[in-house]
């Protein structure tokens, strides 16, 4: 396969906005300024204002989740969690060993379903050109898929593949690659027609395992997205107790993880095989997590987590940092909110003030959190970069592994390829783990503990704080209550806030916009580059996208899948 190290590169000098660019909250506007093919500064601009955290206020803590999980059409049961973590926090008593294993089973299964979409649907066609598999030769697909993997394919399945895709492009149309603009002939592609035809096929079939992990969260959280068994003390899904939801839960997890260790993480090394300069492309110096999946018992304790949390400044590995959450702030300096000062989320204010599109003082709907001053990545990667600096017995060998297959060395994390590497392993990490956490569950039932929910009572006067770590990254959600036990504060500090959001007071980037500062621009009507470090952070739900170019205004318009 192609070990092509040269990236391309043109001369263009002058701005290029990508407007919107897709994520996970809303739409995302990225400005950038290029210089000699090169972009020397970045802004990231949200430009969705949906203000729940002002509907929130008055209303009873137990109903939040209800209203956060709308935050997102994707990953809802994470803000599910946030919210009853943070009501839970502040009314601070336990919660039963069973619903905690059953919220680290459907977290467990939010986190496959999602990074397989992530990887395929979102961001492998930044990587993978499909117009090129219909080059491809079928039995040098088949002998390299072979290769890769344990999986048993056949040169016919590549074959028919490909009628798929010729019929898709004999009509004038790319089915559902339709939206991927920079198909076909761009510089910055360089895998090999086989490769590009393996992924084009396990794309499809991608599509299919989504649904099947969607499925598993549905038997345990009665319906997907936006769930309806949590609630704060526990969890009221009875059924799942039953040997034969159980059984069903497991056989639809048994599918996704053969399929991620099968094609996703075969794909992933042979399409990072192929972009090593991507190794030094899009990094960050600070990294934040909040570790994830609590020990039965231990659902406010971050420490019992069997994933750690941790931060790390200035890509020092070895000096790992503890992570104290008094240490969270959000900036609103130039975000289209009222205010110049920081406040710790217990305090925050979110009261909109517009300005303009394009100002470059005030210029996103996002806030800016800082944690201990500092701009940090969360995420993934921040969890790998955590879970290797504390020699995590999962964590680490998979990393090691990875990083023997390509043939690089630990300063390649920090980067695009990195980010991505990183999300694919903390999947198969997470994948293998759930077997035992499915196993421990199914016999701490055997014993007869057949409690799953504590009755407790909305607290009057009390402030709580929910840590999730997303498969975006750090989740928290901030209650205080009143002393009718109302709501009277709620803020959500979001993973896409951490990644993309604005500069701060202090005029630092945030990670994202840190990022993209070094990437070359190939084409600057083209900007797939920007888009694969972007989508390298998860964003998500695809729209319209409109690049400009700033010396003819002359509008590119394109669609991202």
């Amino acid at each position: 396969m192609s070990q092509t190290i040269k990236t391309a590169q043109s001369n263009y000098t002058g701005p290029v906005v990508v407007d919107p660019l897709t994520r996970i909250e809303g739409h995302l506007r990225v400005e950038v300024e290029v210089a000699n093919g090169k972009i020397k500064e970045a802004r990231t601009c949200g430009t969705l204002f949906r203000g729940l955290e002002t509907i929130l206020r008055g209303r009873d803590p137990r109903d939040a989740q209800h209203f956060t999980q709308r935050t997102c059409g994707v990953c809802t049961f994470t803000h599910a969690l946030a919210s009853t973590r943070a009501l839970e926090d502040a009314i601070k008593k336990p919660i039963p060993a069973n619903a905690t294993y059953i919220r680290n089973l459907v977290l467990g299964m939010l986190f496959l379903h999602d990074h397989l979409v992530h990887f395929y649907h979102l961001h492998a066609l930044d990587f993978v050109d499909v117009t090129a598999a219909l080059q491809a030769d079928p039995e040098k697909a088949a002998k390299i898929a072979t290769s890769i993997s344990n999986r048993k394919v056949k040169a016919d399945d590549y074959r028919a593949v490909q009628a798929k895709l010729k019929a898709f492009v004999d009509s004038g149309q790319l089915g559902p690659f339709t939206n991927a603009y920079f198909l076909g002939g761009h510089p910055a592609y360089q895998l090999e027609p086989e490769v590009n035809l393996i992924a084009t096929a396990d794309y499809l079939q991608a599509l299919r395992i989504q649904v099947e992990s969607a499925r598993a969260m549905a038997v345990f959280g009665a319906k997907n997205p936006h769930v309806q068994f949590m609630v704060g003390g526990g969890v009221t899904n009875y059924e799942a107790l039953t040997p034969e939801r159980i059984k069903e839960f497991r056989d639809l997890y048994k599918k996704s993880r053969e399929f991620i260790e099968q094609c996703y993480i075969p794909d992933l090394l042979a399409v990072a095989g192929a972009y090593k300069n991507w190794a030094s492309i899009g990094g960050t110096r600070n990294f934040m997590t909040f570790g994830e999946f609590p020990a039965a018992g231990g659902e406010r304790d971050l420490d019992s987590r069997w994933l750690k949390p941790g931060i790390i400044y200035n890509r020092k590995i070895n000096e790992l940092q503890k992570f104290e959450p008094a240490k969270i702030q959000e900036h609103v300096r130039h975000s289209w909110y009222e205010g110049d000062k920081a406040h710790v989320p217990y305090e925050g204010e979110t009261k909109p003030a517009f300005t303009k599109m394009g100002d470059k003082d005030r210029y996103s709907w996002l806030k800016a959190p800082r944690y201990d001053n500092h701009a940090v990545e969360t995420g993934p990667l921040a969890q790998v970069l955590v879970s290797y600096a504390q020699g995590d017995k999962t964590i680490k060998p998979l990393v090691d592994l990875v990083l023997k297959k390509l043939g690089v060395g630990p300063e390649a994390l920090f980067s695009t390829l990195g980010r991505t590497a990183a999300r694919g392993i903390e999947t198969l990490a997470i994948a293998q783990q759930m077997e035992h956490w499915l196993n421990e569950y199914e016999a701490n039932i055997g014993k007869g503990d057949k409690k799953i929910v504590e009755d407790y009572d909305a607290p009057k006067n009390a402030r709580g704080v929910g840590f999730v770590n997303a498969p975006r990254g750090g989740l928290s959600h901030w209650l205080v209550t009143d002393e009718n036990a109302k709501i009277s504060n709620f803020q959500l500090v979001v993973p896409t806030t951490w990644n993309l959001g604005p500069r701060d007071a202090q005029n630092v980037p945030g990670a994202a916009e840190e990022a993209l500062v070094g990437t070359p621009i190939a084409d600057p009507k083209r900007p797939v580059e920007i888009l694969r470090t972007i989508h390298s952070f998860d964003p998500c739900i695809a729209c319209a996208v409109h690049v400009i170019d700033g010396q003819t205004n002359e509008v590119h318009k394109f669609r991202v899948l």
